[in-house]
């Protein structure tokens, strides 16, 4: 199927080593800010290294933090644990697929107990926080410092089906149906949030009061995980009636992509698609006769505005 090639492709380049090298920073997005938040010495921003992420600020995640710069953001990387220093002077921390591991290797909690107490204080306190975790195995890393939130994580794959067989992975959340948030609505008329595109992620579920930036789509589904993911495309492509695929193999979905809410002092967004603040390019060999593939800011033009809105909300530039 056309519509999950994308996924599926996606789904390798971050689980198979010999396909991961195709997957590469598109060197062609050149982030502008026409009105950058602060001139000089904005908040310092840490994108969280320390804990086998899959985003980094020199790596998967540099379109963002340049993104970021370019709107007059301190940004750097975090290389200490939670509770080692990792919050001494961080303005917003943000955490990005935390977790990444080999397809050998058994995924779960990457954050220690003391490290789930020590976020959640600091944003009790004060502390801004951007968490960020995508499909399997990134959503079981990332879900007991979800839960010291009262986030809830779906750990899967989240899908729609487009008709009665074609399955995407990739959802859009046109802006009519994003809420009147500060992060949707900006600092002025020009910054007003466009459409956001997520790519190959989890669902999510949020506390009493959280604002629900992207509601998955009614009927969305997620499978456990990629194998799930394609049984289900190879017997719908079979002809078998989707209703008893989709009860068979995957749950209905969590009823957001994207969170907002206050919690305590500080202020906490968890995103369930990382690939969304990125700029990627998939480049396949000749041979494949398969054309290269954009994900993420460059792709989808309105995710850049989103993540400079979700940006200024936790910076407080947005009440």
């Amino acid at each position: 199927m056309r519509l999950f090639a994308l996924a599926l492709s996606l789904v390798l380049v971050v689980t198979a080593p010999a396909v991961a090298q195709q997957q590469m920073v598109d060197p062609d997005f050149q982030p502008r800010v026409e009105r950058p938040a602060y001139a000089a010495d904005g908040p310092v921003v840490v994108i969280d290294q320390a804990h086998h992420n899959f985003h980094t600020v020199d790596g998967q995640y540099s379109p963002f933090a340049a993104l970021l710069r370019a709107d007059g953001y301190q940004v750097r990387g975090g290389a200490l644990k939670f509770d080692a220093g990792g919050l001494d002077g961080v303005d917003v921390l943000v955490i990005a697929n935390a977790g990444a591991v080999h397809p050998d290797e058994a995924g779960g909690p990457i954050f220690t107990e003391a490290e789930t107490a020590a976020v959640e204080a600091w944003v009790r306190n004060g502390g801004r926080l951007l968490l960020i975790a995508d499909h399997a195995p990134f959503g079981a890393a990332a879900e007991p410092l979800a839960a010291r939130f009262g986030v809830g994580m779906g750990k899967g794959y989240a899908f729609i089906l487009t008709n009665a067989v074609d399955l995407t992975t990739t959802l859009t959340y046109p802006a009519g149906v994003m809420p009147a948030h500060p992060i949707v609505t900006g600092r002025t008329p020009d910054e007003r949030g466009e459409a956001v595109t997520a790519f190959t992620g989890q669902s999510l579920s949020g506390p009493a009061g959280a604002t629900v930036l992207l509601p998955i789509a009614a009927g969305a589904r997620e499978a456990l995980n990629v194998q799930v993911l394609q049984q289900i495309n190879d017997r719908l492509e079979a002809g078998e009636a989707a209703d008893v695929v989709l009860a068979e193999l995957s749950a209905s979905a969590l009823p957001a992509q994207g969170l907002a809410f206050e919690y305590g002092e500080g202020r906490v967004v968890v995103l369930g698609e990382a690939g969304m603040l990125s700029a990627q390019l998939i480049r396949f060999p000749p041979e494949s006769g398969q054309a290269d593939r954009r994900f993420g800011m460059n792709a989808a033009p309105g995710n850049a505005r989103f993540g400079l809105n979700v940006m200024h909300w936790l910076s407080g530039l947005t009440p």
